[in-house]
């Protein structure tokens, strides 16, 4: 279950807004990864006790919820590209988007983003690809973005690729592909993206 469906209402006055929340669990996460978000560590950052939080949330599971969807809304160049960009340039930017903040990878493969700039995303795909005569535009939108989440949550590692001995008895076409081979991620991904896209 997303934050989105068990969203608690607003009952005082001065309640902690849930926007700062989002915000704070974003910065959080930039900083120290998965483990640096806990509902104490917002708490002490937005300046209330705990227990004050939770008139807002009820697990850090929302917090993630909040951090993934208010990343992405925060984002100026996914919401550019969610407005007018085709639809190999919205998968590239939220490649870029994703490469920016790590995390958000591992938190997609926890919980299912449902927040309202997610949904917009996922709206601006089916469109573009139902524009386009997709006959299954929400299956080649999973496959597209699942490329993508693939792609940016393997991009750290790509400089260590490099590093690593393949062993030419094993491999030996791969080996010798692998000794000359300049990994460049971003441009792995626009290939992918444009043989999946047809172009």
């Amino acid at each position: 279950m997303s934050y989105w469906d068990h969203r608690k209402p607003t009952l005082r006055s001065r309640a902690v807004d849930v926007h700062q929340i989002a915000g704070v669990a974003v910065e959080l996460l930039d900083e120290g990864g998965l483990r640096a978000l806990t509902v104490r560590a917002v708490a002490l950052r937005v300046g209330v006790a705990p227990a004050s939080l939770y008139s807002r949330v009820t697990s850090v599971d929302d917090l993630f919820d909040l951090a993934l969807d208010e990343a992405l809304g925060l984002d100026a160049a996914m919401r550019r590209a969610g407005r007018e960009a085709s639809l190999y340039e919205l998968m590239l930017a939220y490649y870029r988007h994703l490469v920016d903040h790590p995390w958000a990878c591992q938190v997609i493969a926890m919980r299912a983003p449902r927040g309202p700039n997610y949904l917009r995303l996922s709206e601006r795909m089916c469109v573009l690809l139902a524009e386009e005569g997709a006959v299954d535009p929400l299956g080649d939108a999973y496959a597209l973005s699942n490329f993508v989440i693939g792609s940016a949550a393997t991009t750290p590692m790509a400089g260590h690729e490099r590093e690593a001995v393949v062993d030419d008895g094993i491999a030996p076409l791969y080996a010798s592909l692998h000794a000359g081979y300049r990994v460049d991620p971003e441009a792995i991904v626009s290939a992918g993206l444009r043989a999946l896209l047809g172009r």
